[in-house]
């Protein structure tokens, strides 16, 4: 038996050269050019696994994802996904501002290799543009049209854990940023009971709910996907002290 689209792409994304290149760019310029946190492989591969997850779980739940207006399957579904997942922060490699439109800009270069052979029109078209709305749509200001474009919105977001936030912070200030990012010990993604999805935040301190009301709480009102979503969060055991002193000047 064949391998699966989705599998093939993950083999496909696995071997693509230019690919680590633009993540390793992107990280460049973030992290050693802006002393911010990461958007390269490991941001990539952690959106994956929550974005495939969310997907599934809506899907059991009877959610259509936007591919369905196009014919496509769940299986289309879960490559429009992982292909967002992956090229979502590749604009990073230019620069950081306006990061989802370069990366809009990047991704049929892309594409183009990713997708050979793999489908034929007017799939392979409509493949590449849900693609990239979900890419340009992960964007602060912009409103996901579609399930998969919602859930990269949110998958990025969810992307918070032990300092991993996706609000941007200097490593090694004592910001609001930064302390708030280091109290979020583990998300937890499961199958929800009143909702399709239930997302749990463990924290170590309180400094961690700033990081759930001042970006997740956004993101998840724009994603569209808040009506399937449950989100709770808690301070396990004793709360930790994060700083000793702050000063200013």
């Amino acid at each position: 038996m064949s391998a699966t689209k989705l599998a093939q792409i993950k083999e496909r994304v696995a071997q693509s050269a230019r690919l680590r290149a633009l993540w390793a760019a992107s990280n460049i310029t973030a992290i050693d050019r802006m002393r911010v946190n990461d958007h390269g492989p490991v941001h990539v591969r952690i959106v994956t696994r929550l974005a495939l997850k969310l997907l599934r779980y809506l899907h059991e739940a009877g959610v259509q994802p936007g591919i369905a207006d196009h014919g496509g399957s769940f299986e289309d579904a879960e490559v429009v996904v992982f292909l967002a997942s992956a090229l979502h922060d590749v604009g990073h490699a230019v620069h950081r501002t306006d990061h989802e439109l370069l990366s809009v800009i990047l991704a049929p270069w892309l594409l183009d290799d990713l997708l050979t052979g793999l489908y034929e029109e007017p799939l392979l078209t409509a493949v590449v543009m849900e693609t990239m709305h979900a890419v340009y749509s992960h964007r602060r200001d912009a409103e996901p049209l579609t399930v998969e474009a919602g859930i990269i919105k949110v998958a990025d977001a969810l992307d918070m854990e032990k300092g991993r936030a996706r609000i941007p912070f200097r490593v090694g200030e004592p910001t609001i940023h930064s302390v708030s990012a280091l109290a979020i010990e583990k998300v937890v993604l499961k199958k929800g009971q009143e909702k399709p999805v239930h997302i749990h935040v463990r924290m170590s301190n309180s400094a961690g709910i700033f990081q759930l009301d001042s970006l997740f709480k956004e993101k998840l009102s724009r994603s569209g996907l808040g009506r399937y979503i449950d989100v709770s969060a808690e301070i396990e055991g004793e709360e930790t002290k994060i700083i000793e002193r702050y000063s200013i000047g």
